[in-house]
């Protein structure tokens, strides 16, 4: 695939940031309201879902933004009409 079709790390980095910290601190959240002496059996498995979330949400924006590159590197020919198409 051309260079021109691959996402920008930078950009995607940028965009996932306020996901992450956003979860960071559902982490947080999540150990501090588990119930005394439960710590760990009051939060793990919200905080497991939460970065399960995240891992999913990042592994689908990055694929999106390949193709948002893809297309953008391959606009359509000229003279193609992508409009609808009439009924005869």
């Amino acid at each position: 695939m051309a260079d021109e079709s691959k996402l920008s790390r930078d950009e995607f980095v940028r965009q996932m940031r306020a996901k992450f910290e956003e979860t960071l601190g559902r982490v947080a959240d999540a150990v501090n309201e588990a119930p005394p002496g439960h710590v760990i059996s009051g939060s793990e498995e919200q905080v497991r879902d939460l970065f399960e979330d995240l891992r999913q949400q990042a592994f689908e924006s990055a694929l999106q933004m390949r193709v948002d590159a893809a297309e953008a590197a391959f606009p359509p020919s000229e003279g193609r009409d992508d409009g609808p198409v009439q009924a005869e």
